[in-house]
Order: C-alpha cells, then structure tokens, then sequence
C-alpha cells in the first residue's frame, strides 16, 4: 500500500499498545463522529434497491447545493479507481504535491502521467486533477480561476474531499459542464470513514459511464441509510463546522510553542514544518498519539484535530514533555 495516514497497525507494531489505546491524528478524518443511532434490519438483510439509491443521491443533491448526476460510490477512492476508463488513455497531469492514488492510478491504466507544481502545467492535458482544499497542505483555489482552467483541458476532476467544512470553496453548483466532474468523500467530516462512502458528480454521460462500471449496488445498505440520514441533517453540518473553524487556531497554538511552522491545512488537518518530523512523531507516538509523516517531504507533520477535551488534553501533555 501507497503512504498514508490512517496506519495505526504500523503505530501498534513499533509503538506498543493496543489500537484502542491510541489517538489517531494521521488522517484528516472528523474525531467527533455523526451520530449513527438505528438502522433498520431491512438494511442489512435486502439489497439496497433503486429507488433507495435514489433517495441517498438526492440527499446529496440537497446537501451539496446541485442539480446534476450524480453517484454514491464505496468512497471517493472508488471513483479514483475507475477514472481511468472513462476516457481514451492520453495526457494525465496531477497538481502536486497532493493525494498519491491519482497518479497511481492513471499509470497502472497505462496513461502518460505525472506530477505538476502549477496550474500553468495542466493546460492541454487530456486530463488534469486538482484536489480542492489540497492534501496535506491545504492550498484553496477560487471558482473562477478552475473554471478558466475547464476551457485549457479536456477533462477535469476536482477532489473535493475536504471541502464540507469550508462548502463556498466547492463548484459543486457548476458540475453538469462538460468536461467536470467532482468527487466528494462523505467519511471525512462525518468522522465515518469505515463507511465506506463518497459520490462523483458531474455530466449526464460521465455519471452513466461510471454507474456501467461500477455495478448495481455500488454502496451498502447501511451507506445509504446512514449517509442520507447524515447528509439530511443540515444542523449538525454547520455545528460541526463551525467546531471544526473554532479549534484549528487551538491545534495552531500548540504547534507554535513547539517552534512548529504553519504550512497551511483546513479544519480536518494541519501541516505544520519541524525540525526533524519523524522525531516529532515519535515523541507523539510515546504518549500513543499517532501522526503524519511524508517520505518526500521529512520536515512536514501533518496533524488531524482532536476530538473530546480528554484528547486535547493528552496532546497537550505530550507536547509539553
């Protein structure tokens, strides 16, 4: 498997502990969970039926503010792994440094790929992708210089996967244009990523050419139920982001009096430059608090926000050693 966070086996394994016993801080995944409460057993025992699909797609539709196609996927990597097939291989380009699973991806397909640094760098490729808010340093771009960017490449992807605490940032609104298509990740800032569930959005023709390829029941059950009771719940999305806004200057504060250098981030992460990142990370890891490390980048650590004052406190306590 490709570096991420979200490893807490490999924590355990050189660490110690159990996995109980650890914070996990290496994703950028909502610590503060949506409440799942009942699911009927009709979910689990039948096999989600159209007309179900249906309704978790307008949940969605009405919590993203759109009107186009669009399809609940097992995740946004879902999406991510059937992209390739939806057009004639050609010219990929990924904005970088940013989620690996793109280029990986395109180039198992046999697409001509590669990282880019600026938007400059997408024009004229047959595909180009950029992650909006970016991961893992949080960069934002605004609608209109993306949409500027539709007209200079044939087809265009933006992973909005980290978008729900910051929805002005999103062009989900723009999605029936030819050539765009979005994906969202639902798991992240509903803290239920073991869900298993995201959503493309995007033409009448792309959203039908994904269905095709990713079968008949392409979520569970228990997706659909809980996801739409989640997406339906507008309250509790503006709580939680307005939560989410209030303690990044929090987690900031403790990074600074470590000497830690912002590097940017959004309200489900932080990405801070240290002197020597993985000996940051081990010191974390002694008080069973895990954390983000990048090959590529050793000075980078990337922390999720934690979740109850009990976390904070902890974090606190380990920073302090």
């Amino acid at each position: 498997m490709r570096e991420h966070g979200g490893n807490l086996d490999q924590a355990v394994q050189r660490f110690g502990g159990r996995a109980q016993d650890w914070i996990d801080l290496s994703t950028g995944i909502n610590r503060q969970p949506y409440p799942v409460g009942e699911i009927g057993q009709q979910y689990w025992s039948a096999l989600p039926s159209h007309s179900d699909i249906e309704s978790l797609h307008e949940a969605a539709r009405q919590a993203y503010g759109t009107s186009a196609s669009i399809l609940a996927m097992a995740g946004a990597q879902a999406a991510i792994q059937l992209l390739p097939r939806l057009a004639p291989r050609g010219r990929a380009r990924v904005l970088a440094p940013t989620y690996n699973e793109y280029v990986a991806a395109l180039s198992v397909a046999g697409w001509d790929v590669a990282d880019v640094p600026t938007f400059d760098a997408l024009a004229g490729a047959d595909l180009a992708v950029v992650v909006n808010p970016n991961n893992p340093d949080g960069r934002r771009h605004n609608k209109a210089e993306l949409l500027a960017l539709l007209t200079r490449v044939g087809r265009l992807v933006i992973d909005e996967s980290f978008v729900d605490a910051t929805p002005g940032l999103s062009l989900a609104t723009e999605a029936g244009r030819p050539g765009l298509l979005i994906l969202r990740s639902f798991g992240k800032f509903y803290g239920l990523a073991g869900l298993r569930l995201g959503f493309a959005l995007g033409g009448e023709a792309d959203i039908a050419a994904l269905s095709a390829m990713a079968g008949p029941w392409p979520v569970s059950g228990a997706a659909i139920a809980v996801g739409r009771r989640a997406l339906l719940d507008r309250d509790w999305a503006k709580a939680t982001a307005t939560r989410l806004e209030r303690d990044c200057p929090r987690l900031d504060a403790e990074a600074k009096s470590q000497g830690w250098r912002l590097v940017g981030g959004t309200p489900l992460f932080r990405l801070y430059e240290t002197e020597d990142a993985r000996a940051a990370q081990e010191r974390l890891a002694g008080a069973r608090i895990w954390s983000r490390v990048f090959e590529r980048q050793q000075r980078w650590l990337r922390l999720g926000l934690p979740g109850d004052e009990a976390e904070w406190a902890r974090l606190t306590v380990a920073l302090s050693r």
